[in-house]
């Protein structure tokens, strides 16, 4: 097995499938997509708790997925790199894709 390829799943998975392992931070990624927001801006979008929200964020901003800057007293936050919404967009259309032709052998069957 090519040795280079080995060593790049392994950081991808530690990295990047460590990161995207809960839908919640799939969804924080999406949203900073759009535009940098603060804790409480994504608390308030995503309706979720706010330690919840920062907790997740340490988790993206550890891989590097998600980018902070200090304002003040506020925290801003932005998306590190716009291919990892490309990534998980064709990721869901996989999916999509997949799911239809599931759908498309059960009808074939029924």
């Amino acid at each position: 097995m090519n040795k280079t390829l080995e060593t790049e799943v392994i950081q991808l998975h530690a990295e990047i499938c460590g990161g995207l392992a809960d839908p919640s931070r799939i969804m924080i990624l999406y949203t900073l997509a759009q535009s940098p927001r603060n804790v409480t801006e994504l608390s308030s979008e995503l309706n979720m708790p706010q330690p919840l929200v920062s907790r997740h964020l340490k988790v993206l901003r550890d891989r590097g997925m998600v980018t902070s800057e200090r304002h003040g007293t506020t925290i801003t936050y932005t998306i590190s790199d716009h291919r990892l919404v490309e990534a998980l967009d064709l990721l869901r259309a996989v999916m999509r894709d997949g799911l239809t032709k599931r759908a498309e052998l059960m009808e074939a069957f029924a």
